[in-house]
C-alpha cells in the first residue's frame, strides 16, 4: 500500500495561492494515474485535478486557476493553486488511483 502525506495547507485571503505537495513511500514518478480530491463542508468529496500519463484534467471551476504536476526531484505530486476563491475552502486529499491509496489531507481555508 502506497503511503501518501499531503502538505501545504492553509488559511489565505481571495486572490492568494498556495501549493500542496504529496509525497509519496514510492516512486512518484512510477505512480499512476494520481489525482488532487477536495471536500468542502456538507459536500461529497470531488476530483479537482487529475494526472493519467501525460493526459490532464481540471474540473470547470479551477480551471486555469490550479495546476497539477509531478516534482521528480522532491517525488511528490503537487497542486498550485492561484487565485484562490472562497468556494475553494476544503479539505484537499492526494490519491493514487491506480491502487487506491489516500493522503490524510490538508485542510485550505479561503477567507474574503
Amino acid at each position: 500500500q502506497v503511503q501518501l502525506v499531503e502538505s501545504g495547507g492553509g488559511l489565505v485571503q481571495a486572490g492568494g495561492s498556495l501549493r500542496l505537495s504529496c509525497t509519496a513511500s514510492t516512486n512518484i514518478i512510477a505512480l499512476n494515474p494520481m489525482g488532487w480530491y477536495r471536500q468542502a463542508p456538507g459536500k461529497q468529496r470531488e476530483v479537482v485535478a487529475s494526472m493519467i500519463s501525460s493526459n490532464i484534467r481540471y474540473t470547470d471551476s479551477v480551471k486555469g486557476r490550479f495546476t497539477i504536476s509531478k516534482d521528480r526531484a522532491k517525488n511528490s505530486l503537487n497542486l498550485q493553486m492561484n487565485n484562490l476563491k472562497p468556494e475553494d475552502t476544503g479539505i484537499y486529499y492526494c490519491r493514487y488511483m491506480g491502487g487506491n491509496s489516500w493522503g490524510q489531507g490538508t485542510q485550505v481555508t479561503v477567507f474574503s
